[in-house]
């Protein structure tokens, strides 16, 4: 029982090793079905990866087969996949020759070297390229010698390589071209690098800054245009980066060492969307444009200033049809204001406006007459029109269309001229009543000759019929018959000669004739602006016969003037002998000759000699101004000190002041200098102005009366006045002014003879006299007399 117990054991023992055992290999082999299958699921992932690999993988044995998909078939054009090396090459189809002999020499290369390679090949028949990457297959993957390649189909990516390298150098073509294009463009040109640096400049660029290259300007930074305000090229450059488009400015730019005015452009590059790579630029020169804008506004404002200058009214209308300029005729006969002319009104509205204030013609269908004359703009040719306004004015227009699309209007008023073709008429019959009336004959020559108008006077003195004269005859024909009237008949001839001078030279000639009855007749031949000559005779038989009867009172006057001559001669000696032999006895008596004089005889000698000298300046004066009034007046010439002159003459008045108890003041010039005359004679000037004022003022003003002496001169003369506040006498200066007859009679011989000495002298002498108010009197002698 015992041993059963054991065997139980040991069977159980068994039973039990064996069922885990059986356990065991159930689960290792569930595990290795499952392994399995994770496998097969892996390799036929990973088949169907290598299947969707845009590369095909190739193994090439060692004895040149291959082991590939169908898909390698495909691609090579073939029917099936290979199987060998050799059937990568067909019939119109597969690897050509060249290709497939290459391919093999890569792949003994890779076999014997493990030397990678890459080849790019074309089927043939085909458009696919194809790359082969080959490389020495690893031991797991295809044993020795065996040789791993993958291709890849890269068509799409030949393609876009070849258009991208088509696609680069048509750009290079054209970046050459572009290149070439700014190399020789006339303008500077340039471009900057993001840091604002030149980059790349220009022949132009170089030859503006006189440099001597494209990298002697790029190298040392030579900028074309200096600051300006504080703003350099680089700030303007990146001021156009940072606003993201072209900036341009009109700036001041020296070239080849001239000042010209440039328009500078500076234009960022950037991708589209993409980051800046730079500025470009370019100066455009503009000197010429702004020197012909300048002279084309200064021609502008020339001729609007000559358009204000104008008589006739000119207003210009722009394009638009608005009123551009307007000068100041145009304004006042339109009545525009200045608001018109600023707010740049339209011509339509302008007609409006007119039509309100009566300055266009009163019309029957405004809008139709409206919409004709704003059609002034769109004709080829001016337009010309008259107005006549309600108020009378008549306006001559002339419409110019001009270039630009504007209009130049011009009206001229020709209310007058209008005025002066009704009045011609009026002045015809006027002058034709005025030649017939006229006291001279009056006859008007064409400049061929013709008589072409007369008066009745005419015809009558020459006695002539009418239907003669209405046939326009010829000067020679008409005169040809004229000449039995006459008391010489060959004296027509000149009467012939007088016309001809007057139509054909232009020259005015006179002449006298003789009638054959006794009549004498001054005539003369005045050329007319018409080219006309006009004939007057006038009838002197009157004047001919008072010149004989003046002509024998002439000589009847000079008999008598003669007489004068030698009564004055006479007078002259006759009076000036006894008054020197009274004045020498009396000196002598004076100087004790005669024996020593008592008192009272000194006293009578000195008032005989008193009266001597007063008698002899009034025979003095008496003499020069009969000399004077018959012509005859000699005045010598010798330098006169006017200083010395006036200091002699008050030193005489004063004595005659102080007798008078009045104020005698003086306002001398230091600098008078001296004048060329006779010095006597201008002595007895000044004193006797002196003497006249202090006489005609001492009786009114005792006591209160004042005479002024005042003296200046200048570079051509000297100026004397003599003044007093005396009574005045309005007629003694009256009297000097109509003349010594008259002056002698009212008591101004003083003054008429000073008046002569000074005229004598080549000065003048001005008198103002007012009653009550005194007495003015003023000199001018000339410095060369």
């Amino acid at each position: 029982m015992t041993l059963s117990l054991g065997g139980l054991y040991a069977a159980g023992f068994f039973a039990a090793f064996w069922l885990l055992a059986g356990l065991w290999a159930v689960g290792r082999g569930i595990a290795m079905q499952r392994r399995s299958a994770f496998v097969a699921a892996q390799t036929e992932r990973l088949a169907s990866l290598v299947e969707a690999s845009p590369q095909l993988p190739i193994i090439v044995r060692a004895d040149w087969r291959i082991e590939a998909s169908e898909r390698m078939g495909r691609w090579l054009g073939l029917d099936e996949g290979p199987r060998n090396f050799d059937e990568l090459r067909g019939l119109g189809a597969g690897l050509d020759q060249p290709g497939h002999e290459q391919l093999r020499q890569a792949i003994l290369g890779a076999q014997r070297g493990a030397k990678p390679f890459v080849l790019s090949l074309r089927p043939q028949g085909s458009a696919r390229t194809i790359v082969f990457h080959g490389a020495a297959a690893p031991q797991a993957v295809g044993g020795p010698g065996s040789v791993l390649l993958w291709l890849s189909d890269a068509t799409d990516g030949q393609q876009s390589l070849a258009q991208a390298r088509s696609e680069r150098d048509e750009a290079l073509a054209a970046f050459a071209a572009l290149s070439g294009l700014i190399e020789a463009a006339p303008f500077p040109m340039w471009f900057r690098e993001p840091d604002m640096r030149l980059a790349l400049v220009n022949a132009a660029y170089v030859r503006a800054v006189e440099a001597k290259s494209a990298a002697t300007v790029i190298d040392g930074g030579i900028e074309l245009c200096e600051p300006i305000a504080g703003t350099s090229a680089s700030d303007a450059a990146e001021a156009a980066r940072t606003a993201g488009s072209a900036q341009q400015r009109t700036v001041p730019v020296t070239i080849e060492g001239e000042r010209r005015i440039m328009r500078v452009v500076d234009v960022p590059l950037a991708p589209e969307g993409g980051r800046s790579i730079g500025v470009a630029g370019y100066a455009i020169d503009i000197q010429e444009l702004e020197s012909e804008r300048g002279a084309h506004r200064r021609f502008v404002d020339t001729q609007r200033e000559l358009l204000d200058r104008l008589s006739a009214a000119v207003a210009q209308f722009g394009p638009d049809q608005g009123l551009v300029f307007a000068n100041q005729p145009f304004r006042r006969l339109f009545a525009l204001s200045a608001e018109d002319v600023s707010e740049t009104r339209s011509f339509a509205r302008l007609l409006d406006l007119w039509r309100e204030g009566g300055r266009t013609p009163e019309v029957r269908d405004y809008p139709e007459w409206r919409q004709a004359h704003v059609d002034w703009f769109a004709r080829a040719e001016a337009s010309e029109e008259e107005w006549l306004l309600r108020d009378g004015t008549h306006l001559h227009l002339v419409a110019q269309p001009t270039p630009d699309g504007g209009l130049l209007l011009i009206a001229e008023d020709r209310t007058e001229q209008v005025q002066l073709a009704g009045a011609r008429d009026t002045l015809l019959r006027v002058r034709t009543a005025t030649f017939d009336n006229l006291f001279e004959a009056v006859a008007v020559f064409a400049p061929d000759g013709r008589l072409h108008l007369w008066n009745q006077r005419f015809r009558r003195l020459w006695n002539v019929e009418e239907h003669t004269l209405a046939a326009h005859p010829r000067v020679d024909v008409l005169m040809g018959g004229l000449a039995d009237r006459l008391a010489k008949p060959n004296q027509i001839s000149v009467v012939q000669e007088v016309i001809r001078a007057a139509t054909l030279e232009r020259t005015q000639r006179v002449g006298e004739v003789r009638f054959a009855d006794g009549r004498h007749f001054d005539f003369a031949s005045i050329p007319l602006p018409d080219g006309n000559a006009l004939l007057i005779m006038l009838d002197i038989t009157a004047s001919r016969n008072m010149e004989g009867a003046l002509r024998e009172r002439n000589e009847a006057l000079e008999a008598a003037d003669q007489v004068k001559t030698a009564f004055l001669s006479r007078m002259s000696y006759e009076l000036r002998t006894p008054l020197t032999s009274i004045g020498g006895f009396g000196e002598m008596l004076q100087a004790g000759y005669a024996g020593e004089l008592p008192a009272s005889a000194k006293t009578y000698v000195d008032a005989i000699m008193d009266s001597v000298g007063v008698l002899g300046r009034q025979i003095d004066n008496v003499l020069d101004l009969a000399q004077g009034e018959a012509g005859t007046l000699a005045v010598e010439r010798a330098p006169v000190d006017v200083r010395a002159l006036l200091d002699k003459a008050l030193a005489d008045a004063k004595i005659f002041a102080d007798a008078e108890k009045m104020e005698l003041a003086v306002q001398i010039a230091a600098d008078l200098g001296s004048i060329e005359g006779d010095a006597p004679r201008l002595s007895r000037v000044l004193a006797g102005l002196l003497d006249n004022a202090i006489r005609f003022t001492a009786p009114v003003k005792r006591g209160g009366g004042r005479v002024l002496l005042h003296a200046e001169g200048d570079a051509q003369g000297v100026e004397i006045i003599v003044s007093d506040n005396g009574p005045g006498m309005p007629d003694a200066v009256a009297a000097v002014t109509e003349g010594t007859q008259a002056a002698t009679q009212s008591g101004g011989i003083g003054l008429a003879l000073a008046r002569q000495l000074v005229a004598a002298h080549g000065g003048t002498m001005a008198v103002m006299s007012e009653k009550g108010q005194g007495t003015l009197v003023r000199v001018r002698l000339p410095r060369g007399g």
